[in-house]
């Protein structure tokens, strides 16, 4: 079975989040920022799951053409490798994203800055981190499998709702990924619905996950839908 992300919990503060979610599930990705983000360490001293964590990503733009917001992006997600270090945990991060179709091949620039500058980070602190694929926005990095080459070797997060929208799921599921978010939508907007109440055919995503091997976690916006989707996979 999943993991599941404290995304369905945003309302509670982490503690409680945690302890609701611990009953089902050996793997918890917390969502650190907000009500969860993480403060203090000490804090996950008596679970006994393993984690991961969803980088702070509001505000946050690691491609951003105005360097001092590049810089202090990075930061940001240093901070949050630290505290994954702690945790042993591996690191989720978007990729940032541009204002402009003129713009791109300089966002690839400073992109190529930040991963140098988060690499160096990861070594210090002893952590895997992952890029997530993103959702149909415009002028957003790695919303297609054609874009990977900008990630290099650093490893994929796929997330399922993010590459319905796109059109591009089954392609992506058969390029390397290590991570994947579950969730459902319609094809329009980014509903992170449960599993079976959107148009995703899930059967080929538990087939990638399976040959594989990677860590899965359920994303959604809401804790009853949650229980929806894990009775949905445990009855496939």
């Amino acid at each position: 079975m999943p993991g599941i992300s404290t995304c369905c919990l945003m309302a509670e503060p982490l503690a409680a989040a945690l302890d609701r979610l611990a009953p089902l599930t050996d793997l918890i990705e917390v969502m650190d920022e907000g009500p969860h983000l993480i403060t203090d360490t000490s804090l996950f001293e008596s679970y006994t799951q393993s984690f991961t964590v969803h980088a702070p990503f509001h505000g946050v733009n690691i491609a951003s053409l105005f360097e001092p917001i590049r810089r202090a992006s990075v930061q940001v997600t240093a901070e949050c490798f630290r505290n994954a270090g702690a945790l042993g945990a591996p690191v989720v991060v978007h990729p940032g994203y541009y204002a402009w179709e003129q713009e791109r091949e300089a966002a690839d620039r400073q992109f190529q800055a930040s991963l140098w500058d988060l690499e160096h980070v990861a070594r210090e602190y002893s952590v895997n981190f992952w890029f997530e694929n993103m959702g149909n926005m415009n002028f957003f990095n790695l919303r297609t499998p054609e874009s990977l080459p900008l990630i290099r070797d650093t490893g994929l997060v796929l997330d399922t709702g993010h590459a319905h929208l796109n059109g591009c799921l089954r392609e992506f599921l058969s390029t390397p990924f290590r991570h994947m978010h579950l969730h459902d939508n319609h094809g329009k907007a980014d509903t992170h619905s449960a599993i079976g109440e959107g148009i995703i055919d899930f059967v080929p995503v538990k087939k990638a996950l399976e040959r594989t091997g990677a860590t899965a976690v359920l994303e959604m916006k809401d804790f009853p839908s949650v229980i929806r989707s894990l009775k949905v996979l445990d009855g496939m």
